[in-house]
């Protein structure tokens, strides 16, 4: 097997696996990451959202070769526990959370959409979040917590 490098969340790995695998089954298998869920497995419902770069991208349906030297970032790399992300916070402040099955998905689209929008308006953030399905109807307070976490982020 060929050995694939990247840095994901910030440190360089290597991964020797089948290239055209998907990125997402890598993530959750060889390296332990319980982030990125599986949904659909054709790209279709946000659940394994990663970024890459800057874009949040459906890891189910990336292959792994396609990562090569980029940074990958999972919700395990976006906050800690002791130091949530503005996102996280916001979320947890505006009840952002039923299941949580899509939460991290939608929380890595909502960051990819603060990178490169960091003042984003509120057809903007439902834009950014479209392709992530939510069942539990969270919606609304999900648009309101990602405006919310963009203020807090904003420059004083």
């Amino acid at each position: 097997m060929p050995s694939i490098r990247f840095r994901l969340n910030g440190v360089e790995t290597d991964v020797d696996a089948d290239p055209d695998g998907s990125l997402l089954d890598i993530l959750r298998g060889p390296l332990g990451l319980t982030g990125p869920h599986f949904g659909c497995g054709s790209g279709e419902c946000g659940a394994c959202h990663v970024i890459i770069g800057d874009r949040a991208v459906a890891s189910c349906d990336t292959p792994l070769w396609s990562v090569a030297n980029k940074d990958v970032t999972t919700i395990e790399g976006l906050g800690s526990a002791e130091r949530p992300h503005p996102l996280q916070r916001a979320f947890i402040a505006e009840q952002a959370l039923q299941c949580g099955y899509c939460v991290s998905g939608i929380l890595m689209s909502a960051a990819a959409l603060l990178m490169q929008n960091p003042q984003p308006t509120d057809a903007e953030v439902r834009s950014a979040l479209d392709r992530n399905l939510c069942r539990c109807g969270s919606h609304n307070r999900m648009v309101r917590a990602v405006l919310r976490a963009a203020a807090e982020m904003a420059p004083q």
